[in-house]
């Protein structure tokens, strides 16, 4: 399983919207001085692209989430202002950061000196060697929730053909349900859900027995509420140990890179990070 592939299902977004305090820069500026530490301090800004709609990392059209939070922790340790670049997805996480860290969007956007939410993973790196990949924050996994009354302990995706099952259909989970034992949940499946916050909260109203999604997701909308597990999807073809998500920059952004690296050591030793993701309700664990 590719990391990228999280990104590479997500529907493209529109601009529309992005507008106003915190969002969208001046493309020039952006593109001449992106990466540059000394510039970045000169003018007391950092812009740090986000995704646009992606809970509880980004939400708010990107102004809002985990992302946004951490993105002006960053900032502040750094001495100057954080100033999101919220962006929608791409095809791909290689457009994303071509767009994003190491080149600007054919639009007029980006980049951006920092890009938050990039699989911190060898295949990446390898094959995007304009960008310097770094400082892991969190681990996502592809998970199960279910009602623990209505659904017992669950060892193999075939035990969940009884039950109605709600996940995203444009989504790795959603992928890995409708394609199990040759297609037998398919009947079950209902794959309208925006995202996996979206079915975990159809789970919370009891109108699905079981939802797939990443644990991001799901213990965002279930947090501690013991009527439901939480627990990895029971499927040979997906790492139980998923993969993390950190950091992005131009490669020849040395100076930045080790800026940025040293305030994310130091929120992660102050308990700042952790704080950040209480507000998620999710806790926070180094990866």
């Amino acid at each position: 399983m590719h990391a990228t592939d999280r990104r590479a299902v997500l529907r493209k977004l529109a601009l529309a919207g992005l507008a106003g305090t915190g969002a969208l820069g001046l493309p020039g500026l952006a593109r001449a001085e992106s990466g540059n530490l000394d510039k970045i301090k000169e003018r007391g800004v950092l812009t740090v692209a986000v995704y646009d709609d992606l809970p509880p990392f980004s939400t708010d059209k990107g102004l809002g989430g985990i992302d946004a939070l951490i993105a002006q922790a960053i900032a502040a340790q750094l001495g100057v202002k954080a100033k999101l670049l919220p962006f929608p997805g791409g095809e791909d996480m290689e457009d994303d950061l071509r767009f994003m860290v190491w080149k600007g969007h054919y639009l007029g956007y980006g980049p951006a000196d920092v890009m938050l939410h990039v699989p911190v993973e060898r295949p990446l790196m390898n094959a995007n060697p304009q960008v310097t990949i770094f400082a892991p924050y969190w681990r996502e996994r592809v998970m199960l929730a279910r009602n623990r009354e209505l659904v017992p302990a669950v060892e193999s995706l075939d035990a969940l053909k009884p039950y109605d099952i709600g996940v995203s259909g444009q989504t790795l989970a959603g992928w890995l349900m409708a394609n199990a034992d040759g297609g037998a949940l398919q009947p079950r499946l209902r794959t309208t859900y925006k995202d996996g916050v979206a079915a975990a909260q159809a789970l919370l109203k009891g109108e699905v027995q079981v939802v797939g999604g990443m644990n991001s997701e799901l213990l965002h909308v279930l947090g501690q509420d013991k009527r439901f597990a939480v627990e990895p999807l029971p499927s040979p073809r997906v790492s139980r140990d998923g993969w993390a998500i950190g950091c992005a920059v131009k490669r020849d952004a040395e100076p930045l890179a080790q800026a940025v690296a040293t305030a994310m050591s130091t929120l992660s030793d102050s308990g700042e990070l952790r704080k950040i993701f209480q507000t998620a309700q999710l806790e926070w664990r180094r990866p």
